[in-house]
């Protein structure tokens, strides 16, 4: 298998192949995985949250006024990241996830980047996420970028909030 293919990040919906229904089971994963990580795994889809849920089935709704960013190697859909809109200079990352068999090959970093420039050219000055604390690698990787970890924004336990200036 060519490990080099390029990856191409767009911005869905948009001008691309029709990626809808490997957006959606890329965040069936995401939910399904952190669901597990949190210890309340459930068999599918069905038995998750009403608003994860819905990201899912409608992700056009669910996502209404923010990007959504998808990696694509050859026309295959494997990653995908949400910048959500511009809120007082801010906007937060959410939903990064790139499908396992793809890690190892720059899909998150380049999502990454393409959200950082999303925002930057919509006039933020400060992106925010927050990662579950056993996500080491991610954590690791948006140190990497820039982020470094500031107070709580969410209440949840174990959840690492990260901040990175533009």
């Amino acid at each position: 298998m060519n490990h080099h293919r390029e990856i191409a990040i767009v911005r869905w919906p948009g001008q691309t192949p029709p990626i809808e229904d490997g957006l959606a089971a890329l965040l069936a994963a995401y939910h399904l995985r952190t669901e597990a990580e949190k210890g309340a795994s459930v068999a599918d889809v069905h038995g998750l949250p009403d608003r994860y849920r819905a990201e899912i089935t409608d992700p056009r709704t669910a996502f209404a006024g923010d990007v959504v960013l998808v990696a694509l190697l050859d026309d295959t859909v494997v990653g995908c990241l949400v910048v959500t809109s511009p809120n007082n200079g801010q906007s937060e990352i959410k939903r990064l996830w790139t499908d396992p068999e793809s890690r190892g090959r720059g899909v998150a970093s380049a999502l990454l980047g393409a959200a950082l420039t999303q925002a930057a050219e919509h006039g933020v000055h400060t992106v925010r996420l927050s990662v579950w604390e056993w996500r080491t690698g991610a954590i690791a990787l948006y140190e990497q970028l820039g982020f470094t970890t500031t107070q709580s924004w969410d209440e949840r336990k174990q959840l690492v909030c990260m901040q990175r200036s533009l």
